[in-house]
């Protein structure tokens, strides 16, 4: 092994014990179980972060929708939104929209 390579895996190692303890204490005295543990942990950190990206990305998105529905009413009281047979309906019922009015 160079010495390049022998720098480079070092510098990996020490990354990974510095994320391993950002993350939590050492789980157990092995550094198998602790590394094993600790990528389960980065693994929920990850969806979490994803969770919370698209949760946020989504409320961006929707931030300032402005979904306005105009109703017009005719000289019969009749909203503009209802086809034309409900509006028929409307009127054989007297003028009343709704069977509790």
């Amino acid at each position: 092994m160079s010495s390049q390579e022998n720098q480079s895996m070092k510098n990996s190692k020490t990354l990974w014990r510095w994320w391993a303890k950002s993350i939590g204490e050492k789980a157990s005295k092995c550094d198998k179980e602790s590394d094993a543990i600790a990528l389960i942990r980065t693994l929920i950190f990850t969806t979490y972060l994803i969770t919370n990206t698209f949760i946020i990305a989504g409320v961006i998105r929707h931030w300032n929708d402005k979904t306005t529905i105009e109703v017009y009413v005719d000289r019969a009281g009749i909203p503009s939104y209802l086809s034309e047979t409900e509006k028929e309906r409307v009127l054989q019922t007297n003028g009343r929209k709704f069977p509790y009015d």
